[in-house]
């Protein structure tokens, strides 16, 4: 069994260029020795835990969407409002809710104190997203991208 404390684990953020977007969070599954590159489900887990923080007025992410991957929040302290495909929905400690794939999703501190979101997610391999606000497209393999792009024929360079 391999134990940590939050205490001891360090406080990643992260900050837009225009200082809209910005986070902190506390990656346990990585201080768990989870190893995010790896195909094997032995060092890669099959699951991801990050402790979210947001600032009163911030935004931590885009509004998005995975193809593949799952996500559960489950609000700890604070609170804010969740953007969904349905429209805005006011969070509060205690809450849980869950986006599946296609689902997209934004949170959003709109408090006076920070809001603290537990994140779990299940980060399949070849995952990839979508922005529908900017009608961008996150591709991961065969290495992070983002992009935009016409429609094309499946055959299109082939032949």
């Amino acid at each position: 069994m391999k134990k940590i404390n939050l205490a001891d684990i360090a406080e990643d953020s992260w900050v837009s260029p225009k200082g809209k977007f910005a986070a902190f969070g506390k990656s346990v599954s990585i201080a768990l020795g989870r190893k995010e590159n790896s195909t094997d489900l032995q060092d890669r887990h099959p699951f991801d835990l990050e402790i979210l923080r947001v600032e009163p007025g911030k935004t931590p992410y885009v509004y998005h969407s995975h193809s593949t991957q799952w996500e559960m929040y489950h609000v700890l302290s604070g609170r804010g409002v969740v953007r969904h495909d349905g429209g805005n929905t006011p969070i509060e400690p205690g809450d849980a809710f869950i986006f599946k794939p296609g689902e997209a999703h934004q949170l959003t501190n709109n408090g006076d104190v920070d809001l603290v979101v537990m994140v779990i997610a299940d980060n399949p391999i070849g995952e990839s997203g979508y922005y529908p606000d900017s009608k961008k497209w996150l591709v991961r393999s065969p290495r992070r991208r983002l992009m935009r792009g016409e429609s094309l024929d499946y055959f299109d360079g082939e032949e």
